[in-house]
């Protein structure tokens, strides 16, 4: 299983855009093969920043969804809200 974290800094004046386009696409993102959980949380303490937290199959499974139209028309409308550089972490549990 791999385990998949995403921190993105997302301007103030875009958090509530930010936060519908999480829920009106998490179902998507669930239906998607090898897709076991997706989670959207916010930083306590800071209002910009949220992070994505899902399980995959495997990595091969996390690949397709990365390279699928799904994620592609997300995350072209998500990088629009960009206060910072994203950063992502692909885990496996020890």
């Amino acid at each position: 299983m791999i385990i998949r974290i995403v921190k993105l800094s997302i301007s103030k004046k875009n958090t509530n855009d930010f936060i519908n386009l999480f829920n009106d696409n998490k179902s998507k993102i669930l239906s998607f093969k090898g897709c076991l959980k997706v989670e959207l949380l916010k930083n306590e303490g800071d209002d910009e920043v949220f992070f994505t937290y899902s399980h995959w199959d495997n990595h091969q499974s996390l690949e397709n969804y990365r390279n699928s139209n799904t994620f592609k028309m997300i995350w072209k409308t998500t990088k629009t809200y960009f206060c910072d550089k994203p950063m992502a972490w692909s885990l496996s549990k020890v």
